[in-house]
């Protein structure tokens, strides 16, 4: 269990939502190397670039299909394929 993890279940175990956990543990990981935003599509702006749209296994491209240089975070995938990014491959930033 990550750090991210951990601090959330300890501040609020019995309601730790998982999409929190997901996106606190993707900022967790970029925000010690990259300025991250907030945009008015998708999840988070990364270098004043790249969006990213975190989610699930299912998560698809609809929130973001039509942002360039736009991503989305998996969780509970092994391998990325076209614009879809494993979310434990994050965890090698820090």
């Amino acid at each position: 269990m990550g750090i991210g993890k951990v601090i959330i279940f300890l501040i609020n175990y019995k309601n730790a939502n998982i999409s929190t956990v997901k996106e606190t543990f993707f900022i967790n990981q970029l925000s010690k190397s990259y300025d991250i935003a907030v945009p008015k599509q998708g999840d988070f702006l990364v270098k004043n670039r790249y969006t990213f749209e975190i989610g699930g296994k299912n998560k698809g491209y609809k929130q973001i299909e039509d942002i360039s240089d736009s991503f989305v975070v998996a969780d509970d995938i092994e391998v990325g394929f076209g614009n879809k990014i494993p979310l434990w491959l994050f965890g090698f930033l820090y």
